[in-house]
């Protein structure tokens, strides 16, 4: 798996920027702002069967390549990225990259 930081805008993120230098001049952000949702295109949700703001996947046109995919938890916070690097987390999961994750 390519280890490549993605600009996000969660706590966890903004820990990582300051304890992790960004790989090949990519600048990792914090940005507090609110992501208006109504200007995105839904693309799947994951879980849906409670009212609780499920984790969603959207897409920004009117975003820059590198931050058109939009990833959101149900804890109001974000994940931006590229589509290419969207792919990549894709493909490593249908290569069973990710797999190990659930098993803890």
């Amino acid at each position: 798996m390519n280890s490549r930081p993605y600009a996000g805008t969660s706590a966890s993120s903004k820990a990582a920027t300051k304890s992790a230098a960004p790989a090949e001049g990519v600048p990792m952000t914090h940005e507090p702002s609110v992501l208006d949702l109504t200007s995105l295109e839904p693309v799947a949700t994951f879980c849906g069967n409670c009212n609780c703001g499920c984790p969603q996947l959207f897409v920004d046109p009117a975003a820059t390549e590198d931050r058109r995919i939009v990833l959101t938890d149900d804890f109001g916070q974000r994940v931006q990225m590229s589509p290419t690097q969207f792919a990549d987390l894709v493909n490593e999961a249908k290569a069973g990259s990710l797999d190990g994750v659930f098993a803890a």
